[in-house]
């Protein structure tokens, strides 16, 4: 059993997607914001994590069965590793289907990733 405790990326208001963390050039994080942020690069930082990611992200549907996304360069175990962190940072949500596990990367994930990374529009 796992202790990690999961932070949310973003918070849904309506149809809006509302970012963990304000842009980081609107005004500094707070301490709160930062963990969260930080969680989400951290678990991306990993070029395996990332792989899967992108698989996940970028397979038909935006949903993979971990059968179809596993031929990353690792055994089986260390891939199950990554997911769990994936999923722990608030980058994934998984389903359990007969034997296999199907992840999916939520298009507000996305939408909420590139709202912490965009610059203020220009006037």
């Amino acid at each position: 059993m796992s202790n990690a405790k999961v932070l949310p990326l973003l918070e849904a208001d309506g149809q809006d997607v509302v970012p963990c963390c304000p842009p980081l050039t609107e005004r500094p994080m707070t301490a709160e914001e930062a963990e969260t942020a930080a969680r989400m690069f951290k678990a991306l930082g990993d070029p395996v994590r990332l792989r899967l990611f992108s698989a996940v992200a970028s397979h038909e549907d935006g949903e993979a069965c971990v059968c179809d996304i596993s031929d990353v360069g690792v055994s089986q175990p260390t891939v199950s590793h990554h997911l769990k962190k994936l999923k722990e940072a608030g980058l994934l949500t998984s389903e359990r289907r007969g034997t296999w596990v199907y992840y999916r990367v939520e298009p507000s994930v996305l939408a909420a990733m590139g709202k912490l990374l965009t610059l203020p529009a220009a006037a």
